[in-house]
C-alpha cells in the first residue's frame, strides 16, 4: 500500500483519535504508559481495518468495523499487548475483505500476520456439513496455538462479542452458535483459566438456550445479592480489624456465581433457588503468599471450618495455573461462607488465565515460553496429537477435543514426588502415558501406594504410582475402554493402526502377487516407476495396504495400468456357483456349527479368534477348504478379508459334551502358591488344562494357560473366580 493511500485515512492532521480508539488506549493504561511506537502501530492497524471494512454492515445495521473495535476493546480490558490488540482490529480483514495475508504481513509484521491467519476461518472449502466446517476451523485454530497461544485469546474475544450481539440473528442460528460456544469455547476458556470470559459466555448461552429459567433467576437474584453483601460486611469486620493490627494489607470483594452456574447447581442438587446456599464467595486478596496462610488461620480462628471443603490450590495449582486457598466456614447465624484467599498476581491469573501472561509491559510484552507452557501443557499435548494423529471425521476430532475439556482433576505423584495432574477417573495406564508414550505402550502393571493394582483401577488424589514395564508387553484394544486421557487414547489407537497396517500390507501383497500371476503381468509391474503416484497414494506400501484392508480392490488398481486385461470380465464362477459347488464337495459333518440348517459341511475354526459356544459367530467360505468360523468381532474378518460377499450366517449346534480350547493371559503379583491356586481354581470346574506356562518379571507374573471349555458362560465363571483370587491383576482371553 502506498504512503499516499495511507495518508487518506491515517490520523496525521493532529485531530483527536476516535472515541473507540481512545477507549482502547485508556483501558491499556493511557498514552502515558504506552510507547509512541506502540501507539502508532495500533493506530495504523485501526485505520487499516476501518478502511478495509468500509461499507460493510452487520446484521444490526451497524458498520462492520464496530465488531473489530469491540473485540480489541475486550482484549484491552484484559491489558493485552499492542500486537495482540492490533491483530484483533485486523482479525476479519483477510476473511471478509479483498486483502490477503501477504498484504497484512507487508504492511505490518510477520508476527501480526500469523495471529490473523490463526483466527481466520477456512472459507474457500466446501464442507459436507456444519459439523465438518466447525471441526476443521477449530483444528486450524488449535494448531495455530503451536506457534502462538494468543490466537485462542483473540478468538475468545471475537466469540464473546458475537454472543453479546446474538439477538440480531435468526433464532435457529442463535441456538446453533450458543450450543457451539457451550460445547467448546466456554469449556476451553475454563481449561485456560479465563474465568471472566467463561462466566460471561455461560450467562449469554443460558439466556439463549434456557430463556425462561434465565428470566426467573434474574428476578430472584437481586434480593439475595443485597442480603449477601450486607452479610459479608458483618462476616469480614473482625478479620479486617485483626489484619490491620498485624500490619497485613488486605482487600476483599464478594463474588456471586454466574447465573448459569447457579442454574446448574439447582439442577445437580435438585433444589429450589432458596435452598441453594453456596452461590456466593468472599475473596480476600493479599500481597504475599505467606499472608495467604496468615489470613486462613485467622478466618479459622473466628469461624468453624468445614473440613471436607478445604482445598489448597497454592501448594497444588490446577492444570490451568489457578492458585488460591479455598475454605468453607460456618459464619454468623450459621450460614456457610466460601472464602478464597490469594495474592494479587494469583487473582489476575484466576480472572484472565493464560491471558495474564500476555498483559502489556513495555519492557517485556511476552512472558517466557516456558512459563506459558507450564500453564497449558495439556493444550500443547492436544496440539501434538492433532499434528500426528490420522483424524478423518469431524466426530473423531470433536470427541478428542472434548476428552480434555470436560473433566475435573486429581493430583498424583511419581515415585520421586513429582506432581502429575490427571482427569478424575484416570487409571494407572493414563498415568503411564502421561509419563511417556513408551512407558504406556509397555506398561504391564502398576503399584499404587506400594500395592499392585489393576491397570483399569481408578486413581485418587494423593496416590503415589510406580509403573512396571516389560519389553514383551503390547497394547490391546481393550485398553481404549477404560483410559481417560486423549494422550493415552491417541497413542493406543496409533499403535493399533500400525499393527493393522502391517497386517493389511502383508495380505495386500499376497493378493496383489496372486492377481499379477493370474493376469501374467508380474514382470511388467516390477518395472513400473512409482505406481502409487498415479493413484494418489503417499507411498506404494499404503496403496498395497489398501488392498489388504478392503478399501480398494486389486482389480481397481491394476486396471489403471493393464486396462486391456479388465475390459472383458474373466469368466469365473459367481459366488453362488462357488457355494453350490462347495456344498456338493463337502465331505464331513459339522463340528458344532450349522449353516442354514445344512449339516454336511467342512468346518474349521479361526485360530485368530478361537470362537467358542456363546460367542456371536459368522462363517467365511474359503475356496476348496470349506467354511472357517470366526467371532463376529474378529478383526481378520472385519478388516482383512476383502471379499465380504463370501461371508455367510452360521449358528452354534454343539453337543453338551463338546469342548473348545481357549487361551487365557493372566497377570498377577508374584507370591507363593500362585500356580497351585490357579490350577486348583480351574480344576474345581472339572476343566482340563492343556498348557500352562508362567514367567516372572520383577514383582509381576505373566501366565499363559490353555483350557478346554464348553462355552462362554463357563469361561466367564472361571475368569470371575480367578480374578477373585489374591494377587490376580487381570485375566484376558487371547
Amino acid at each position: 500500500m502506498t504512503a499516499a493511500l495511507l495518508d487518506r485515512f491515517l490520523n496525521t492532521d493532529g485531530s483527536k483519535y476516535p472515541t473507540d480508539f481512545v477507549r482502547i488506549l485508556d483501558l491499556m493504561g493511557g498514552t502515558d504508559s504506552i510507547s509512541q511506537n506502540s501507539e502508532k502501530f495500533m493506530w495504523k492497524a485501526y485505520s487499516f481495518a476501518k478502511e478495509a471494512h468500509k461499507g460493510q454492515l452487520r446484521r444490526s445495521g451497524e458498520p462492520y468495523f464496530t465488531h473489530c473495535a469491540e473485540v480489541a476493546t475486550i482484549l484491552a480490558e484484559m491489558k493485552l499487548d499492542p500486537v495482540t490488540i492490533s491483530a484483533a482490529l485486523l482479525h476479519d480483514v483477510v476473511e471478509d475483505t479483498g486483502y490477503t495475508l501477504k498484504d497484512v504481513e507487508q504492511e505490518f509484521t510477520e508476527e501480526l500476520a500469523q495471529l490473523v491467519d490463526g483466527v481466520t476461518k477456512l472459507s474457500d472449502i466446501k464442507f459436507r456439513s456444519e459439523e465438518d466446517k466447525q471441526a476443521v476451523n477449530f483444528r486450524k485454530m488449535l494448531l495455530s496455538v503451536a506457534d502462538d497461544i494468543r490466537v485462542i485469546i483473540i478468538k475468545f474475544a471475537d466469540r464473546l462479542h458475537n454472543m453479546r450481539t446474538l439477538e440480531h440473528l435468526p433464532a435457529v442460528k442463535q441456538r446453533r452458535i450458543a450450543r457451539e460456544t457451550r460445547d467448546v469455547y466456554a469449556p476451553l476458556a475454563h481449561r485456560l483459566g479465563m474465568y471472566r470470559i467463561k462466566s460471561e459466555m455461560e450467562d449469554l448461552i443460558f439466556n439463549v438456550l434456557e430463556p425462561k429459567a434465565s428470566k426467573e433467576l434474574e428476578k430472584l437474584i437481586p434480593k439475595r445479592q443485597i442480603f449477601f453483601e450486607k452479610y459479608i460486611q458483618k462476616f469480614i469486620k473482625p478479620v479486617v480489624e485483626r489484619m490491620n493490627e498485624a500490619g497485613i494489607e488486605i482487600t476483599y470483594k464478594s463474588r456471586f456465581k454466574s447465573h448459569y452456574s447457579i442454574f446448574r447447581k439447582m439442577q445437580d442438587q435438585n433444589r429450589p433457588f432458596e435452598d441453594v446456599f453456596d452461590i456466593y464467595a468472599l475473596r480476600i486478596i493479599v500481597n504475599r503468599v505467606e499472608d495467604c496462610y496468615s489470613v486462613l488461620g485467622l478466618v479459622h480462628t473466628f469461624y468453624l471450618p468445614i473440613q471436607e471443603r478445604f482445598k489448597d490450590f497454592i501448594a497444588q495449582p490446577k492444570a490451568n495455573g489457578y492458585q488460591s486457598i479455598h475454605t468453607t466456614v460456618v459464619g454468623p447465624d450459621g450460614l456457610p461462607v466460601e472464602v478464597q484467599v490469594r495474592t494479587r498476581e494469583m487473582d489476575d491469573t484466576a480472572e484472565e488465565g493464560v491471558a495474564a501472561h500476555w498483559q502489556y509491559k513495555e519492557s517485556s510484552a511476552k512472558s517466557s515460553p516456558d512459563d506459558i507452557d507450564q500453564q497449558v501443557t495439556w493444550l500443547r499435548n492436544l496440539v501434538d496429537i492433532l499434528q500426528t494423529e490420522d483424524i478423518t471425521t469431524s466426530h473423531q476430532f470433536m470427541d478428542l477435543l472434548k476428552i480434555d475439556l470436560y473433566k475435573d482433576e486429581i493430583f498424583v505423584y511419581t515415585p520421586k514426588g513429582e506432581v502429575r495432574i490427571l482427569p478424575l477417573g484416570a487409571t494407572p495406564l493414563d498415568f503411564a502415558f502421561d509419563v511417556h508414550s513408551q512407558v504406556g505402550l509397555h506398561c504391564i502393571g502398576a503399584k499404587v501406594n506400594g500395592r499392585i493394582k489393576p491397570l483399569n483401577s481408578n486413581l485418587e488424589s494423593g496416590d503415589k504410582i510406580e509403573i512396571i514395564t516389560s519389553d514383551s508387553q503390547k497394547p490391546n484394544s481393550s485398553w481404549l475402554k477404560f483410559v481417560k486421557t486423549s494422550k493415552a487414547k491417541s497413542n493406543i489407537r496409533k499403535w493399533i493402526k500400525g499393527q493393522e497396517f502391517e497386517q493389511s500390507l502383508r495380505l495386500g501383497k499376497e493378493i496383489l502377487e496372486k492377481e499379477l500371476r493370474k493376469i501374467r503381468k508380474a514382470k511388467e509391474w516390477r518395472h513400473l516407476k512409482d505406481p502409487h503416484l498415479k493413484l494418489k497414494f503417499e507411498s506404494e506400501d499404503k496403496m498395497i495396504a489398501s488392498i489388504g484392508s478392503g478399501h480398494r480392490t486389486v482389480s481397481s488398481i491394476l486396471s489403471k495400468f493393464f486396462h486391456e486385461e479388465y475390459i472383458k470380465p474373466r469368466e469365473e464362477l459367481t459366488e453362488d456357483q462357488h457355494a453350490e459347488s462347495f456344498l456338493k464337495r463337502a465331505r464331513r459333518n459339522t463340528k458344532g456349527v450349522s449353516i442354514h440348517g445344512i449339516d454336511n459341511m467342512m468346518i474349521s475354526f479361526g485360530k485368530c479368534c478361537n470362537p467358542i459356544p456363546g460367542d456371536p459367530i459368522i462363517g467365511f467360505i474359503t475356496r476348496g477348504r470349506g467354511i472357517t468360523v470366526h467371532q463376529k468381532t474378529c478383526e481378520t474378518v472385519g478388516g482383512n478379508l476383502v471379499e465380504q460377499e463370501r461371508i455367510i450366517d452360521v449358528n452354534w449346534a454343539t453337543a453338551r459334551s463338546q469342548t473348545f480350547l481357549v487361551r487365557l493371559k493372566i497377570l498377577a503379583q508374584e507370591r507363593k502358591h500362585l500356580v497351585r491356586d490357579i490350577t486348583e481354581t480351574i480344576s474345581a470346574y472339572d476343566i482340563n488344562i492343556d498348557t500352562l506356562s508362567m514367567k516372572v518379571d520383577g514383582d509381576v507374573v505373566t501366565g499363559l494357560v490353555i483350557i478346554e471349555v464348553e462355552g462362554v458362560k463357563q469361561l466367564d465363571r472361571i475368569k470371575s473366580k480367578l480374578l477373585a483370587s489374591d494377587g490376580i491383576i487381570s485375566v484376558e482371553r487371547e
